[in-house]
């Protein structure tokens, strides 16, 4: 489970890393933490799959390389099964279900277009589904933060609300 620390640091880390030659240092400064709990924090998140990821986020196709999206269509029986294909290879970035005849749609990333033309057709070839593709056509600049403070902030009001308990509010 994600306690209130881990929460602040994945807060506190979702608007970057500090440029400095100890920026885990300077985020445990931050937090009253020492850089050891940050750094052991983070092993565990990821560890426990609370993090899936953790690194920077680059312009790929700047250095020759290629970003991707792509869907498939998984009978629903099979759904678990084609997740673990997909998510096994190290080019998958990102795994969604969507509740539509698409039903599975993941990012494919490569240092090159060639290495992603790849990978999609050994999904084809290990799942026996077709992918498609989505190459991009124009890039967006879309700073999506999502508090994991405030998610477990509205988890708590929820179990307690389930509980039959008053909210209180400060």
């Amino acid at each position: 489970m994600l306690d209130p620390i881990d929460a602040q640091l994945i807060d506190r880390l979702h608007g970057g890393l500090p440029l400095s030659e100890r920026p885990y240092a300077d985020v445990a400064t931050d937090l009253g933490l020492t850089e050891a709990e940050v750094l052991r924090r983070l092993q565990t998140l990821l560890a426990n799959g609370l993090l899936t990821r953790f690194g920077p986020l680059f312009q790929i196709e700047r250095a020759g390389g290629q970003f991707l999206l792509a869907a498939i269509a998984v009978p629903e029986a099979d759904f678990e099964r084609v997740a673990e294909q997909v998510n096994a290879l190290p080019a998958v970035a990102h795994n969604y279900r969507r509740t539509h005849r698409l039903n599975m749609w993941f990012v494919v990333a490569g240092e090159t277009p060639e290495q992603v033309t790849l990978a999609c057709r050994q999904i084809e070839a290990e799942t026996g589904l077709h992918v498609y593709a989505f190459p991009k056509e124009r890039e967006f600049f879309v700073e999506l933060r999502l508090s994991a403070q405030a998610a477990m902030a509205k988890q708590q009001h929820v179990q307690a609300a389930s509980r039959g308990e008053p909210h209180v509010a400060h």
